[in-house]
């Protein structure tokens, strides 16, 4: 830039020139924590940028006119501060709830104690397993009571154990669940979600569980921005469930506090872009506070895609609350997956993802994200679903093909799938077993889902005899992840801790926004500015 412009006063060196030129300038934008004099060179013209020496308001005289001054800017306030606050973290950074325990307590308890908000993934494992981590979290979590949560799933197929868990949550005062998988508002979510409200002294509704919602259609997300329905309110109090102060004080409250916008993600995703789906629920948010004021208060996060700091950047830029991260943490050797699994993972291209029939909603023709590269896990469960959807039952697959399943994809006999499958419904819900032997499609579900829980569990094992059907949930923000990763310490699977990676991705995400602010002062940041280097953080 050659042309003056008009300027707020003179900038006098202190101990170091300005930055002009584009190594400099790339230094300059990773000083985040200090404040940045943007100048000007009175003969050129050039625009740079400063630290220290003095600004003097007015005309002023010196080589350097002065632009403005951007105050320091730290990961900790890329988010909304009333988030850290209300959640007792020090950064607006969530890891997810991985299912199957790979969101595991030592991966919540590190994430915990770095600051940040962590989630247990208890879906798809037994009621006694997720007691024990839940026990295990708290046992570790030390001085962050409030920094950590357990997944509360929607299961059609289960209702039962989803009520049961959101009942052990509430009498254990698991501090926040994240409700996830919901295609509506369900009595679970609202039992936990009203259990312990109370009036402060001071005549404020206070909550003592917190409800984080994890949706990515506008429908299912304004439920959650309003009150339960009354009825719904009054079923539980009938129940027994909840009191009739609770139920009272429901009424006036949103359902959650925080709403996770779930765009292009592992595991359940309508495959969103983020760009699209969180302005679209911030927009909700403001239309429905129209009618329910405390519904302004709702904070929107993002999740979906974020496995680089310029994503996480641009997730923040958007508005975002906060971020939840969940395929990069399933590479953490904190997880529950595999060293294997890991090792699968660290190789993952951006394209090497695919859709797949999800276990828990199988009959739904509900898909689930899941790793492509290094495993065929996901042509063999739509082979599956495709036969389920032909024949009513398991007798009425020709022969032929039966000796196929069982050989080349199933490795094993039907019979003894469905012996193995009656003995596990047997012991976890007895009414399984009784639809599916008087509902023999009901029976072929439950034998074609055997192949598809299993597949996770070989993963979560690193069961050598079944690499080739890996079920690996993950997003194309694992290949984007590993294509910034490389070269750095954090390229190598066994390098990959949970606390590093959130740092590097919050640090980068700063450094980005830095980048930006400065470009739009007229400032000429080289590209390379915006592509931060993963390196060890101290947080």
């Amino acid at each position: 830039m050659s042309s003056q412009i008009p300027s707020l006063g003179a900038w006098s060196p202190g101990g170091s020139a300005p930055a002009f030129d584009a190594a400099s300038l790339q230094a300059a934008v990773e000083r985040v924590r200090e404040p940045a004099h943007v100048v000007q060179a009175r003969g050129s013209g050039h625009v740079g940028v400063a630290f220290g020496g003095a600004c003097t308001p007015g005309s002023g005289e010196g080589a350097y006119g002065w632009l403005g001054t951007l105050p320091p800017l730290y990961p900790e306030w890329l988010g909304d501060r009333g988030f850290l606050a209300r959640h007792g973290v020090r950064f607006p950074y969530v890891t997810g709830a991985m299912a199957n325990g790979i969101a595991s307590p030592r991966l919540v308890v590190e994430v915990a104690r770095a600051g940040m908000l962590g989630f247990y993934g208890a879906a798809g494992l037994g009621f006694e397993r997720v007691e024990r981590g839940v026990a295990e979290v708290r046992a570790g979590i030390g001085e962050a009571p409030l920094a950590w949560g357990v997944n509360l799933i929607h299961a059609p197929q289960e209702p039962a154990l989803e009520a049961r868990q959101a009942d052990f949550f509430a009498a254990q005062h698991v501090p926040c669940v994240e409700a996830s998988a919901f295609m509506k508002l369900e009595p679970s979510v609202v039992r936990y979600a009203c259990s312990g409200l109370h009036l402060t002294p001071e005549g404020q509704i206070a909550r003592r569980g917190r409800v984080m919602a994890k949706v990515s259609r506008p429908e299912v997300a304004a439920a959650f921005m309003r009150p339960a329905p009354a009825a719904m309110l009054e079923a539980l109090v009938a129940q027994g469930r909840l009191t009739e102060e609770e139920a009272r004080l429901g009424a006036h409250v949103p359902v959650a506090e925080d709403i996770t916008a779930e765009s292009d993600s592992g595991g359940h995703t309508d495959n969103r872009p983020l760009g699209a789906l969180l302005p679209e629920l911030v927009a909700l948010r403001e239309a429905v506070a129209r009618e329910f004021p405390p519904a302004a208060q709702v904070r929107i996060g993002a999740a979906g895609g974020l496995g680089t700091p310029e994503a996480v950047a641009a997730a923040f830029a958007l508005g975002a609350a906060y971020v939840v991260t969940g395929s990069v943490n399933q590479a953490a050797v904190e997880s529950g997956l595999s060293p294997a699994g890991r090792a699968q993972l660290a190789q993952a291209g951006m394209a090497d993802v695919m859709m797949a029939p999800a276990a828990d909603m199988f009959e739904l023709g509900v898909e689930v994200q899941v790793l492509k590269r290094g495993t065929l896990f996901g042509p063999r469960a739509r082979r599956l679903y495709e036969v389920y959807q032909r024949y009513p039952s398991l007798e009425a697959i020709p022969a032929a093909e039966r000796e196929a399943l069982e050989r080349r994809l199933l490795g094993a006999s039907l019979e003894s799938i469905w012996a193995e499958t009656r003995a596990f419904w047997g012991r976890r819900d007895p009414a399984e077993v009784a639809r599916a032997e008087a509902d023999p499609r009901h029976r072929m579900a439950l034998v074609f889902r055997w192949y598809l829980g299993k597949a996770s569990r070989w993963a979560i094992d690193g069961e050598p005899s079944r690499a080739m059907d890996y079920q690996i949930w993950c997003g194309p923000a694992m290949g984007a992840f590993n294509t910034w990763v490389r070269g750095s310490f954090l390229e190598a699977p066994e390098a990959r801790g949970v606390v590093p990676i959130a740092l590097n991705l919050l640090e980068g995400a700063a450094v980005v926004t830095r980048a930006h602010q400065l470009r739009t002062w007229g400032v000429p940041v080289p590209p390379s500015a915006f592509r931060f280097q993963a390196r060890p953080i101290q947080g």
